[in-house]
């Protein structure tokens, strides 16, 4: 398995809090699941994914108005059907841990949302996978005209 490594920053904003002038947990699970679900894609080839499991979700610390959270991923494994993934956020600024999630599964998915096996044993840096699924699969949209 290759060492392909993501991350991405998000600040806590204004419309980002709960009640308690803090990030709300389910925005920040929020940002996980999509930024998760976009490196999915691009490491399978595909934009049928589906998010199909989260380990235990533990917020050890909170995030405040202002902070700075860095979300930093890695591929940990490919299935037949599956990518998983590991997830860690944190201040980037302080380096404290606000949330790690061990495992996050997606799976590719047919046109009816079953299971379907993609292919892929190793991670990539890019979006060549998704260029190459436009020039190959039949069913999908022709690529737009640039310019």
């Amino acid at each position: 398995m290759s060492e392909y490594r993501h991350l991405v920053r998000k600040w806590v904003k204004p419309e980002d809090l709960n009640q308690h002038g803090a990030l709300f947990g389910g925005r920040l699970l929020q940002w996980v699941d999509e930024e998760a679900a976009i490196i999915a894609v691009a490491q399978l080839g595909t934009t049928s994914v589906v998010t199909r499991y989260m380990s235990e979700i533990d917020f050890v610390a909170r995030a405040d108005r202002g902070d700075l959270l860095e979300l930093e991923y890695w591929v940990s494994g490919f299935g037949r059907t599956s990518i998983a993934l590991r997830c860690r956020v944190e201040n980037a600024v302080t380096g404290q841990e606000v949330l790690t999630l061990e495992r996050i599964v997606f799976v590719a998915v047919d046109e009816s949302g079953r299971a379907i096996e993609h292919g892929r044993t190793e991670s990539t840096g890019g979006t060549e996978r998704l260029r190459a699924e436009e020039l190959t699969d039949p069913v999908a949209p022709a690529p737009r005209a640039r310019g």
